[in-house]
């Protein structure tokens, strides 16, 4: 079982940034996509910003130009750098990878447990 363990929220004042990390657990299955998703009450969880295994990153439009996704594979991480942060931008961040075995067999995707992001203004 994959665990993933995040971290980085908190609340910040509009226009401060915060950088959200996520470990996954183990190290014997890679990861290809890592992403990052937000979800307010009472809307559907987005996904905000993303990187695959080649270094390809994709990003919502809201937070194109003041989000920055970078993973360290080695460590299995995944950071969201946030800045220019804005109060639409509060929510729970939620990390999801996509793991496969080592001969390549897709395992699944987890989520990380959230962390709550807070942008006053």
């Amino acid at each position: 079982q994959v665990q993933l363990v995040e971290s980085g929220g908190g609340l910040v004042q509009a226009g401060g940034s915060l950088r959200l990390s996520c470990t996954a657990s183990e190290s014997d299955f890679r990861i290809d996509d890592m992403d990052w998703y937000r979800q307010v009450p009472g809307k559907q969880r987005e996904q905000v910003a993303g990187m695959t295994i080649s270094g390809r990153t994709d990003y919502a439009d809201s937070v194109k130009g003041r989000f920055a996704v970078s993973r360290n594979n080695a460590r299995n991480t995944v950071y969201l750098q946030m800045n220019d942060l804005k109060p639409e931008d509060s929510g729970v961040y939620y990390c999801n990878v996509v793991v496969y075995s080592p001969a390549g067999t897709r395992r699944g995707d987890y989520w990380g447990q959230g962390t709550q992001v807070t942008v006053s203004s």
